[in-house]
């Protein structure tokens, strides 16, 4: 079927914007807003939520005695914005905590920075939807990925549509019982891990017992696993110890302790520079973008019809008016220019802030929507343009106010954060036009729901931001919290604006890091004349430097899940959809779970005779790791076993597809 044939005919108009599609919606978009923020502070990584949004919907849905697959779509769109928004949020508002500039998470600076963000991303794109996606082609991968589950689950009967639902709700049980059992229970160590002496300097090894980790493997794949863990292996097995053999171990340190030591004061630095080198590299890879993103946008106005000029279009034609594009967006720079006056204490610096912070989040998030296109959302250029973006306002602000203004740091860091969201945004809105524009949705209906699903993101993410970082910690180690989240993103950001601003760096090791990153992207090069398809991708080699390395071998081994479930289920197949979503359910599951346990801690916060751990059974795991190294084994077992399964179903025809509703 062609692009322009969509599913629906633009001649037919079916429910969408549907009562039950706006609270499912609102719904999805906070749990999977939820799951993300915790997936990206807890591995550096996110993952896309369009389909296990879609499978999710289609399930609920049939309880419904008239549902369609525009109604189901329009539930994808939303819930897929809530979790997009928090890759923008947690990439770069913890380093607001990590700078000193807040205590604790403020909930309506924080609201206000993601939803403006978040609705600038959406906006500034609206009207690349005709010039990316009609006129010029463009694969977007995950749009059209999507699109099939959504036309596959219109033709399953019930009972095979049920399969998919149940691999997704029973791995997210699953990783909930396994997180409860760890964290909750304290029946088992989150990790097996261990460092030996060898002469003057220590030997690392470790596995985290996370299957949310196994999951990302699986859903990333064995190539981007196995670059990540080559970073570990750099850093963890020929950086650790050659710090060692010359600078001996840490004085009253041996051991874990010694290694921890190492990687937490000099290893995360050299993972930083690279990741340093691997955001500017990205950014001068992306002149072709943003030259080919700001043409289709002139060709676009240029157009006979303006965007959003309605009258005479098909349905499948109409975006959302200029006029609603232009309001929207004018009344967002108001809220941000108070916020940006407020931080420096100065309404003139303010303007100037919230002028480079528009035209930045324009630029940016019109190159994603681009990139979206071109190789999909995971090869989104977040970090790289958050980095540049930064760099650029930090300087911009030590010119105005000085290297040695304290607020010069969170000033930075709160552009940097507003522009990281509209990207991330700007990226997600293309792949769920393209979903649109494949099963014949109306654009406007979608672009309104992007919006609902911002919203829903911003307000409900600070409150889980709080809650992991009273439970886990979040970037720095401390005694309260001495395996925290890692946060490497926002980690990033927060030394970046402080370097910029004079309060210093180990930059010996950061400058070791770069090199690294060039060596790395040198290599890279090669194999990419070579013609090879092993690629080395810095960032994610610069993640695996920073991450612990135990992370990065769970990782690994879903990779490797991933590619023996590929041979199985024969030459040329990829793993199966309901692989993929019981990898999806498994993080999911993890990641709320994880939310819940934190909750006991604000509820003893308010009510001192609450326990902070109800459920706790052992102070410390008797049996150490091991339990939880049987639990990996069985839910890897059971992730291999699920992702072997095949089962093809024809998608419906135009005719079908309008005949789906249930009397």
């Amino acid at each position: 079927m062609k692009d322009s044939q969509p599913l629906v005919p633009a001649t037919v108009t079916l429910p969408e914007i549907t009562v039950k599609a706006v609270v499912l919606s609102v719904i999805l978009a906070a749990v999977l807003a939820a799951a993300n923020a915790y997936l990206g502070l807890f591995a550096g990584m996110t993952v896309s939520a369009s389909i296990p949004a879609a499978v999710a919907s289609m399930a609920i849905l049939r309880l419904f005695r008239e549902s369609n697959i525009l109604e189901n779509n329009i539930v994808q769109t939303a819930a897929s914005s809530g979790e997009a928004l928090a890759a923008g949020v947690i990439f770069t508002i913890p380093a607001l905590l990590l700078v000193g500039y807040w205590s604790e998470f403020d909930y309506w600076q924080t609201v206000l920075i993601a939803a403006v963000g978040g609705l600038l991303g959406v906006l500034f794109t609206i009207p690349l939807r005709r010039a990316l996606i009609v006129a010029a082609r463009l694969r977007f991968p995950e749009g059209v990925a999507t699109a099939e589950v959504l036309k596959v689950g219109a033709a399953e009967p019930s009972a095979a549509g049920a399969q998919s639902s149940r691999s997704l709700f029973s791995a997210a049980l699953l990783g909930g019982l396994v997180k409860f059992g760890e964290s909750g229970l304290r029946t088992w160590t989150e990790s097996l891990e261990g460092a030996t002496h060898v002469g003057r300097t220590v030997f690392y090894a470790g596995l985290n017992l996370s299957p949310a980790l196994l999951a990302v493997g699986f859903i990333i794949g064995l190539q981007t696993a196995a670059v990540v863990f080559v970073g570990g292996v750099i850093g963890w097995v020929i950086l650790m110890p050659a710090y060692g053999l010359v600078h001996g171990l840490p004085p009253d340190r041996t051991g874990l302790a010694a290694a921890m030591s190492i990687w937490s004061g000099q290893i995360r630095y050299v993972g930083i520079g690279a990741m340093l080198t691997g955001g500017l590299w990205t950014l001068t890879k992306l002149r072709e973008p943003v030259w080919k993103s700001l043409q289709a946008l002139r060709e676009s106005y240029r157009a006979s019809e303006a965007p959003g000029n309605t009258s005479g279009r098909l349905r499948t034609e109409q975006d959302a008016s200029f006029l609603w594009i232009a309001i929207p967006f004018t009344l967002s720079l108001l809220p941000m220019a108070w916020i940006y006056s407020t931080v420096v204490d100065s309404p003139l610096l303010g303007l100037l802030m919230t002028i480079m912070m528009a035209l930045a989040a324009f630029l940016f998030s019109s190159v994603a929507a681009y990139m979206a296109g071109m190789v999909g959302s995971s090869s989104n250029p977040v970090s790289g343009v958050t980095i540049a973006t930064i760099m650029l306002a930090a300087l911009l602000l030590v010119f105005f106010m000085g290297a040695g203004h304290p607020a010069g740091p969170a000033a930075a860091l709160v552009i940097g954060a507003v522009v990281c969201c509209a990207a991330a945004m700007g990226g997600d809105n293309l792949q769920d036009l393209k979903t649109g524009h494949l099963v014949g949705a109306t654009p406007w209906k979608q672009q309104v729901m992007q919006v609902v699903g911002v919203l829903t993101g911003a307000l409900v993410l600070v409150p889980i931001l709080s809650l992991l970082q009273a439970k886990y910690g979040i970037g720095e180690p401390t005694s309260s919290h001495p395996h925290p989240l890692s946060a490497p993103q926002a980690t990033l950001m927060a030394n970046l604006t402080r370097s910029v601003f004079g309060t210093g760096l180990p930059w010996p090791l950061v400058g070791l890091g770069a090199v690294i990153g060039v060596l790395i992207i040198l290599a890279d090069r090669r194999q990419e004349l070579r013609g090879s398809t092993l690629r080395l991708p810095v960032l994610a080699v610069a993640l695996g430097i920073y991450l612990p390395l135990k992370l990065s071998v769970t990782i690994l081994l879903g990779g490797v899940i991933a590619t023996l479930a590929n041979r199985r289920t024969g030459e040329g197949h990829e793993p199966s959809q309901r692989g993929l979503l019981f990898a999806a359910g498994l993080i999911t599951g993890e990641a709320l779970m994880g939310i819940m346990l934190a909750m006991p801690i604000t509820l003893a916060a308010l009510w001192p005779s609450f326990s902070a751990d109800p459920f706790t059974m052992f102070a410390v795991p008797p049996f150490g790791g091991w339990p939880g190294l049987a639990m990996m084994a069985f839910v890897g077992f059971a992730l291999y076993r699920t992702a072997r399964s095949r089962g093809q179903t024809t998608p419906p025809s135009s005719t079908e597809a309008v005949s789906q509703e249930k009397s």
